[in-house]
């Protein structure tokens, strides 16, 4: 079966061969390329990089118009809360607008993680540099200035191997993803009629593989609801020698309601929730067994074996599918070495719920604001207690029958060899969500990178290896894409 397909993978799309040979013939000329990115240290989060950030996107709107595409750059106005601050400008491009010819949209982001060699680094995190192993390191060499510069070196290997694009692309890469993607919301919205107006489908580039081996898709992405309870008593913080069995202290009624969220197995305590998660079926129980995982990954990446679940489907599915509940921390507590018998006056416990399909988010709101008040009650306690939601994201599941999905299968076996696993992850990417909202097209996740890149940690490296069949891959997603039934 495994001979057969591949070999209709390889009559469907011929002109990729040398579509293929011209990327490992370009590949030092698109490292270069890489190079120069990685070297504008755009840090998002950095108020004094704001000029990198803007010269980066500049950088990239120039050499996307030196492949002929057409580009804007789209103002975002003032950061909201940094006035004095200008938000980096989306990149707008697009190559191609044959009428015959199917539209996709790209997405990636062209800003990156603070960085600095003292904080760990083996080499200058802004001079990408290869070691023997083939591996590049560089702050955003994986995330997501080598995805998005695949895009970009997927249009020049066409033209150097006088191969046809097979869609029209549009692009929009911005600037501000790693710090909340200010404005952008509110800009896919008011494009979404406009300059995304005859999108078919959406794919990202922007998340990882599962492990090393093997290139994955992703269907599935988890919410995240984030909330605080405020405990408040005493004016003003007490001394544990004087006030200690007088005054009722807010940390002990906040610990004993933190305490009472989820148990040490993961289980969540909370009426309601559970009730919502969407029923497991057999058609998705059987994407779980084939996947190539294991739980030493999961030891591996954790640095230690103290997991719930002593088995791969259960492991997966508790990072995936369903809802977890998550205590952060504690403001107003006193954490610093040393005994100080300090009794705060007022706490503030931080704790999240990651949201799975078909997770309402006022309900689950709801849910945990009840559950906690009742608790509180239960206590007896003079004390002032609040709780609340600082911030609330959606989670988002695509099919992965889609068509969008199964060019995008064709083309990972067509470069790599291998049918990919689908997968869903544990964390939120919201523009996704965003744009399949605002479009109301199947958005596809296709990463480029491996689970071991460290995206946002020190030593972040792309290897050599992922970032050139990477390039071939999003080219052969295209061909695959622009022929593949709509069913």
């Amino acid at each position: 079966m495994h001979a057969i397909r591949a070999h209709q993978a390889k009559k469907m799309a011929p002109q990729l061969d040398s579509y293929f040979k011209q990327v490992d013939a370009s590949a030092n000329d698109f490292i270069e390329r890489l190079r120069k990115a990685v070297a504008i240290p755009s840090i998002s989060a950095e108020d004094a990089r704001r000029p990198d950030v803007v010269r980066m996107g500049e950088w990239l709107a120039g050499e996307l118009k030196a492949l002929g595409a057409e580009v804007e750059l789209r103002p975002l106005g003032k950061q909201p809360h940094k006035e004095h601050l200008d938000l980096p400008p989306v990149v707008l491009g697009r190559y191609g607008n044959d009428k015959n010819k199917r539209t996709i949209l790209v997405y990636g982001h062209y800003d990156v993680q603070p960085a600095e060699k003292s904080d760990g680094w083996a080499t200058e995190p802004f001079d990408l540099t290869v070691d023997d192993k083939g591996r590049m390191f560089g702050r955003g060499s994986t995330d997501d200035k080598g995805p998005v510069l695949g895009w970009l070196n997927a249009i020049e290997a066409h033209q150097k191997a006088g191969v046809d694009f097979p869609v029209n692309l549009l692009m929009c890469f911005e600037g501000m993803e790693e710090y909340g993607s200010e404005g952008l919301d509110d800009f896919i919205q008011a494009e979404a009629n406009k300059y995304f107006a005859d999108t078919d489908a959406v794919c990202i580039s922007d998340n990882y593989w599962l492990g090393t081996e093997k290139p994955c898709l992703t269907y599935g992405l988890r919410g995240c609801n984030y909330y605080s309870i405020e405990v408040s008593g005493p004016g003003a913080d007490l001394h544990s020698g004087v006030f200690g069995g007088t005054a009722q202290e807010p940390m002990t009624d906040l610990v004993r309601l933190l305490g009472s969220l989820v148990d040490t197995h993961g289980k969540i305590q909370i009426p309601g929730i559970m009730e919502q998660v969407a029923p497991v079926t057999k058609e998705e129980e059987g994407l779980y067994d084939g996947i190539s995982f294991t739980m030493d990954n999961i030891f591996e990446s954790l640095g230690s074996q103290t997991t719930i679940h002593d088995d791969k489907k259960n492991t997966l599915m508790a990072r995936w599918r369903y809802p977890s509940l998550s205590i952060h921390g504690v403001e107003g507590a006193f954490s610093s070495p040393g005994a100080k018998t300090v009794i705060p006056a007022k706490v503030i416990g931080k704790f999240s719920i990651r949201t799975v399909p078909n997770m309402d988010i006022d309900t689950t709101n709801n849910c945990v604001y009840k559950y906690v008040e009742e608790q509180f009650a239960k206590l007896g306690s003079k004390n002032t207690m609040k709780v609340f939601a600082q911030h609330t994201g959606k989670w988002w599941a695509a099919s992965p029958k889609h068509w969008n999905f199964s060019a995008a299968a064709k083309a990972t076996e067509r470069v790599w060899g291998v049918q990919p696993d689908f997968t869903r992850e544990g964390g939120s990417i919201p523009v996704t969500l965003t744009f399949e909202e605002a479009t109301g097209k199947n958005v596809l996740l296709l990463p480029m990178g491996s689970s071991t890149d460290g995206a946002h940690s020190i030593n972040e490296k792309l290897d050599k290896r992922n970032y050139i069949e990477g390039i071939k891959l999003l080219g052969a997603y295209l061909h695959y894409v622009a022929e593949e039934p709509q069913e």
